[in-house]
């Protein structure tokens, strides 16, 4: 049905032009109205109304405003009667248009099986589809639309069931039907209790080691059906969507109510969709994994990092009071002399900070790293590190520079004894 025009389209649509004038030549009343507005309605949709509800009414007042009858006398133009039959033919002529043979009809429902349906199941647009198809060709569709799409859609489906069941091998078919053969447990039994059936159509549980396993034998399963890889090479995603939606929206019962090919090829498509699901879910499920055991990991070292780097407050005053101790006592056991001054588990605390320290330390600055000497750095330079608030003259030198073999000279005496693998 036309939507109401708006003004500028009511003048480009529904304006009468010479070649209209003379289609309407000298007919008068009803008759008059009625045919100019088929004429109008037919040059713009490429058909006929099927009743006088199709026509906006703001173009009929318009239409009625131009050929001087009066809206009101549209009632009494007969839409179904020998005189509108005529009409039509009249207004197919001139437009160059023809009636829908047998073999028209034939040849469109095979056309929107075999390159419509393929890629496109939405009835609407596939009505939208055939209009156009009916207008390239000069052909007047037919009134009943809605029958040509669902003997085009029949045809299509049982074609493509019968090369998905072809295409199938016994062994496998038979393992699909088991998956809708027992409706009490909803086909074979899986190891948490559900039906294998419901267990594919079933979403991915909470990110876990479970799920994880869950997801891998739901995948094992659907390959030990044995689909062939070339299964569905020529039909496209949203086609196996919407058959995947059909058959997961279904109860078994349902399911065991089709026909053999039919209930054979949406298992099929269930399975083929699920198992690509399936796999990019494991992906997602893999990653999230990793990325909870490493910030589990993160957290565990940070608390023991924490535990080690705990700080002993007073040091100056323990080391005083243990030197003291030592002097005042230097013949006794350091349990005797020591421990009471200082208590083990302070001193044991003191040994941690300080190997903590060190392995910090160590990890900041691993041996081989390029060494760090004072220079001036350009001026442009220099002012980009002031204002990160980097010392003006700080700059690394590669390892193998002769000042950073200079400064590794000076440092030397500070190092320990024994120096640290080289890397």
């Amino acid at each position: 049905m036309l939507r109401e025009a708006r003004s500028d389209e009511l003048i480009d649509v529904w304006t009468l032009v010479d070649a209209d004038w003379r289609l309407v030549a000298n007919k008068h009343g009803a008759t008059r109205l009625g045919f100019a507005l088929l004429v109008k309605f037919f040059e713009s949709e490429a058909r006929f109304p099927e009743d006088v509800d199709e026509l906006p009414p703001t173009a009929v007042a318009y239409v009625a405003e131009q050929v001087k009858v009066p809206v009101a006398k549209l009632v009494e133009y007969g839409w179904a009667d020998r005189a509108a039959t005529y009409h039509r033919t009249q207004i197919r002529e001139a437009f160059g248009f023809r009636t829908l043979t047998r073999d028209d009809e034939t040849a469109l429902a095979q056309w929107l099986a075999s390159e419509i349906y393929p890629v496109e199941m939405n009835d609407s647009r596939v009505h939208e589809v055939v209009l156009a198809r009916c207008r390239a060709e000069r052909i007047e569709p037919p009134g009943r639309v809605a029958r040509l799409i669902g003997a085009a859609r029949a045809t299509f489906e049982q074609e493509f069931c019968q090369r998905t069941v072809s295409r199938l091998s016994q062994a496998a078919i038979l393992r699909l039907e088991a998956l809708v053969a027992d409706d009490d447990a909803e086909g074979e039994e899986s190891t948490d209790g559900r039906g294998v059936y419901a267990e594919l159509k079933a979403d991915p549980g909470q990110l876990g080691l479970d799920t994880l396993l869950r997801e891998i034998a739901k995948l094992e399963r659907i390959q030990a059906i044995g689909l062939p890889d070339g299964l569905f090479t020529d039909a496209s995603e949203k086609l196996l969507a919407s058959w995947k939606a059909r058959a997961a929206s279904e109860y078994p019962a349902w399911m065991r109510a089709h026909p053999p090919a039919i209930r054979v090829t949406l298992l099929a498509t269930l399975c083929w969709v699920r198992a690509a699901e399936i796999t990019d879910s494991l992906v997602e499920l893999l990653i999230g994994l990793v990325h909870k055991i490493n910030a589990h990991a993160e957290r565990r070292v940070e608390k023991e990092l924490v535990d080690d780097l705990k700080r002993v407050r007073g040091k100056e005053g323990i080391l005083f009071a243990l030197a003291e101790a030592a002097v005042e006592h230097p013949d006794e056991t350091i349990r005797r002399a020591l421990f009471p001054v200082v208590a083990e588990g302070t001193l044991r605390d003191l040994i941690a900070e300080a190997k903590a320290t060190k392995n910090a330390f160590e990890q900041a600055c691993p041996d081989g790293a390029a060494l760090v000497v004072f220079q001036p750095l350009p001026a442009r330079a220099a002012e980009t590190a002031r204002g990160a608030g980097v010392p003006r003259q700080q700059r690394r030198l590669p390892s193998g520079d002769r000042r950073a073999r200079a400064a590794r000279a000076l440092r030397r005496p500070t190092r320990p004894a024994a120096a640290l693998p080289r890397r």
